[in-house]
């Protein structure tokens, strides 16, 4: 498998592999053979859609995944996501029933050589955004967030107020089987606050870790979307300071974070580059997108290209060269364009030229430094 290959001046092999993530045949427009022919693009991150949190997932449906996948000339280079059932969250009684079928899942995706499992540890929704397809000046479509619109949200009334569907494309994070129990689901959550979900967090980890460390998977847990607390809902993945109490309170090397540009960059008092240094060696995996700051609480997500929103992707991905990252990255939301009919944020056009751009900027690294 030919991965891109970057040196740093002292001779330290770095190895940064590009990948998209995909949604499976049945839900994504987008297809392994096109993946297949955008430049530098090697692998993919996917996971087992129609399982449940909290259920084991079959061996025989993860060998027709990966054997799918490397039909196709790629390879599956980690699971996004393997989703945390909701007791194990709250600190629920029968979590350890849960915990244990999570175990099970792991055992199974190491015995086949998958290592990277992208996660995370939200209450209810995966994301939040208040508009699907916010029309810009040059005619593309982005995601979009306002607080004050999403202020204005019933949550229990959700499924009235935002399609759980959008170009008949379902949606993470918005599964209509999970809305269709939110009232019982907020409930279940209206003790839990930032401290409780923690130590809930802490607990989980501490009982997988020993299976992550046997099979040297890297557990990548995914920042708050966005980072910030929304409907009342406690939200712990936001700041450097939080990062960083994650990756110590449980000591291994497999406890680790999925670098999202996107979510962190939501919340414009976190500096993405300076958050970056100071997780070296905890990064597991990075999602690099861009996104344009309105005013506090509202931003629209943008195309890759610094000068498109109001991040500086030149030097975020300069700081993920200059600690020596060597995980898997991939461009995450693009805009929809040139007529593109897809699942919002993941369509094939943006995201391939995001791939394009972020590859350009890694061959410039190489060469300069």
């Amino acid at each position: 498998m030919r991965l891109l290959h970057l040196w740093l001046k002292k001779g330290k092999k770095i190895i940064m592999e590009m990948t998209l993530r995909w949604f499976g045949k049945e839900a994504d427009s987008v297809t392994l053979e096109q993946i297949r022919q955008i430049p530098g693009v090697t692998g993919v991150v996917t996971t087992l859609y129609d399982t449940m949190p909290g259920e084991v997932w079959p061996l025989e449906r993860i060998k027709e995944m990966k054997a799918e996948v490397e039909a196709a000339g790629l390879r599956v280079a980690g699971i996004e996501s393997v989703n945390i059932h909701d007791s194990i969250k709250v600190g629920a009684p029968d979590r350890d029933k849960y915990i244990a079928n999570y175990i099970t899942t792991l055992e199974r995706l190491g015995q086949e050589g998958i290592d990277v499992v992208c996660y995370n540890f939200m209450p209810v929704f995966d994301w939040t955004r208040s508009d699907l397809a916010k029309v810009r000046p040059d005619g593309s479509t982005v995601l979009s967030y306002d607080q004050e619109l999403v202020d204005k949200i019933n949550p229990e009334n959700l499924l009235s107020s935002m399609d759980s569907k959008a170009n008949g494309f379902m949606l993470p994070g918005w599964e209509p089987e999970r809305m269709a129990k939110i009232k019982e689901l907020f409930e279940l959550y209206k003790d839990v606050d930032n401290e409780k979900l923690f130590n809930n967090l802490k607990y989980f980890l501490e009982a997988i870790m020993p299976t992550c460390e046997k099979y040297n998977i890297k557990m990548a847990i995914h920042p708050d979307d966005p980072s910030w607390p929304v409907f009342g809902l406690p939200r712990i993945m936001t700041c450097k300071e939080n990062l960083l109490r994650l990756v110590t309170m449980v000591d291994s090397p497999c406890n680790g974070v999925t670098l999202c540009t996107g979510s962190l960059g939501s919340n414009m008092n976190n500096d993405i580059p300076d958050i970056i240094r100071a997780l070296k060696g905890k990064i597991h995996f990075a999602h690099v997108r861009n996104i344009k700051h309105i005013a506090p609480g509202k931003f629209d997500e943008a195309a890759h290209l610094s000068s498109d929103g109001s991040l500086d992707m030149y030097e975020i991905m300069k700081a993920l060269y200059e600690i020596g990252f060597k995980g898997i990255v991939r461009p995450d939301h693009g805009r929809m364009i040139w007529g593109e009919v897809a699942m919002p944020g993941y369509g094939l056009y943006d995201r391939a030229l995001g791939v394009a751009y972020l590859n350009g900027i890694l061959e410039s690294l190489r060469k300069q430094l």
